[in-house]
């Protein structure tokens, strides 16, 4: 069974009945996961993009859009405009795919894995987290990569409140650590 069709079969009467909603259309559901790829060396090697575009192409299955900048900081040598990284916005079908597999696959490879912390809600219900390095994706050959990067991952739901959230969350499989 697919996360998709375990959330519709167990999750949502597990949460209707947990939270006392009167319906299942209450129940939080996962809109969207935003994966973002900052590219810090933009600057000194063109091809530093297009490998990070390349490798979250191949971690999510969907060509990413890349990010420019939105304000020059002489601090960085960054100007008003410049590509500074990539980003993927996954729904439906893939969305619960990739979110399958990095629960499953991608975080138990994290060294000296613990869960993830369980403040990192934004009081909407909406999750964020970072990865260092995208080796921990299968995917991913260990001798094609230029350069060990990190990413943001933004798991976007319905829920009204973070209590919410993280209850929908670890039903559908992210391990939190309860510290």
């Amino acid at each position: 069974m697919n996360l998709k069709d375990r959330y519709k079969a167990e999750i949502v009467p597990a949460l209707k009945e947990k939270f006392e909603y009167k319906s299942i259309m209450q129940a939080p559901k996962l809109e969207k996961i935003v994966i973002n790829m900052c590219v810090s060396d933009v600057k000194d090697s063109s091809k530093a993009l297009e490998n990070a575009v390349r490798d979250l192409e191949i971690i999510t299955g969907q060509k990413p859009i890349i990010t420019k900048a939105k304000k020059s900081v002489a601090a960085f040598k960054l100007r008003e405009g410049m590509d500074i990284g990539c980003k993927v916005t996954l729904r439906s079908d893939k969305m619960y795919d990739f979110a399958t597999k990095f629960f499953n696959v991608a975080l138990p490879r994290v060294r000296d894995f613990k869960g993830v912390n369980e403040k990192s809600f934004d009081g909407k219900g909406n999750f964020s987290m970072g990865v260092k390095e995208q080796l921990i994706f299968p995917e991913i050959e260990y001798d094609k990569i230029d350069k060990i990067r990190g990413m943001d991952i933004i798991f976007v739901t319905t829920a009204k409140t973070d209590e919410e959230a993280k209850a929908l969350l670890e039903m559908l499989g992210l391990p939190f650590s309860h510290s």
